[in-house]
């Protein structure tokens, strides 16, 4: 029960203060979305903010069930989450959020959230390179190695028909 209540609360923390408050901030502090030649493109927005947010709950779950752990570093999974949406690439939550704040981009039509989607990007890959992958390396050893070998980090890899 208490790991259920870590998960909640760092998914409320860190994908919720990305996803949520600072794009709400950006609104708020700025006239994005306030008017547009055509209205009805921001709905455009709406299918990546979905797959992001399904995406993003999906993992979160692998780390609580799977890993048995949560997604903040300071309360990382005990085991290696190699299923799910990790199967096809090593860092679905990173890309979940950009995808839902590429689609908060458009709902709101802010070039300002865009940027902010850029931002976060730039930010989680020097974080994957020179933190996360290295942890990762002396935790799990061989068996995170030949994850690195298998699967992409932001793009699915294809599979070769030997």
């Amino acid at each position: 029960m208490l790991l259920l209540l870590r998960s909640i609360f760092f998914t409320f923390l860190l994908p919720g203060t990305v996803t949520v408050l600072i794009p709400y901030w950006i609104i708020l502090s700025s006239d994005a979305g306030s008017s547009s030649d055509h209205p009805g493109l921001r709905y455009f927005g709406l299918p990546p903010i979905a797959v992001g947010a399904a995406g993003l709950l999906w993992c979160i779950w692998e780390f609580f069930s799977e890993g048995r752990g949560t997604l903040a570093p300071v309360d990382p999974p005990r085991h290696l989450v190699v299923r799910g949406l990790y199967r096809y690439v090593r860092n679905p939550m990173y890309v979940a959020v950009v995808m839902i704040l590429i689609g908060e981009s458009i709902f709101f039509m802010s070039t300002r959230v865009l940027v902010e989607a850029v931002v976060f990007f730039i930010s989680a890959y020097l974080f994957v390179v020179f933190y996360e992958e290295p942890i990762l390396r002396m935790q799990f050893g061989e068996s995170y190695e030949r994850y690195l070998h298998q699967v992409g980090r932001w793009i699915p890899r294809t599979r070769s028909r030997g």
